[in-house]
């Protein structure tokens, strides 16, 4: 209704800028056309909306890549963003061979907002880390220590955090380029 360029820098339910951010990243460092990616979900103090998941989960879908989404019972992201992923409750698991990790808080689709309690062991580890093929760990900023990954994985070399911040600057020109070339 505006008659001008609408710009999602982010809603309850998608991120497109920080997508691109990521799939920029994913490509930058990827090692095989196909490579697997786990979503894992991580514990949080509350529970955070589901945009950056979605747009994750649908952008590596999108691209191709083997999708992998780990999380608790009961806490499933809405279908039509994870239609074509695997889903594991294990989240040892699901990273094993895995390329990339990307952890992220997000609430149960069905139970919107309920917190979940008692799920520290969640947490990204090195050790975790380690059951990948030599994966690669990706969060959108800020990120609590200790909390949703250690200090091991952020201090280490398999940090891909702040590249990924990076790459939204690239993201966002990107989108403002093509808005200009097609005014």
């Amino acid at each position: 209704y505006s008659q001008r360029p609408i710009v999602n820098l982010e809603s309850g339910t998608e991120h497109p800028l920080q997508g691109l951010a990521d799939m920029l990243t994913i490509q930058e460092h990827k090692k095989t056309a196909k490579p697997k990616v786990v979503l894992t979900w991580a514990p949080h103090p509350r529970t955070l909306p589901h945009s950056v998941p979605n747009s994750f989960a649908s952008f590596c879908l999108e691209a191709g890549y083997d999708l992998t989404i780990t999380h608790p019972k009961g806490l499933e992201l809405a279908p039509e963003f994870t239609e074509g992923a695997t889903i594991e409750y294990d989240q040892e698991k699901a990273i094993e061979n895995a390329d990339f990790v990307y952890a992220k808080n997000w609430a149960g689709y069905n139970d919107y907002g309920v917190p979940v309690d008692n799920q520290d062991h969640w947490m990204v580890t090195q050790e975790k880390l380690d059951k990948g093929n030599k994966a690669k760990f990706m969060h959108c900023l800020p990120v609590r220590r200790n909390v949703i990954v250690e200090d091991a994985v952020l201090d280490g070399p398999s940090n891909l955090t702040l590249e990924q911040a990076e790459n939204r600057i690239y993201a966002a020109q990107v989108v403002l380029k093509n808005i200009l070339e097609n005014l």
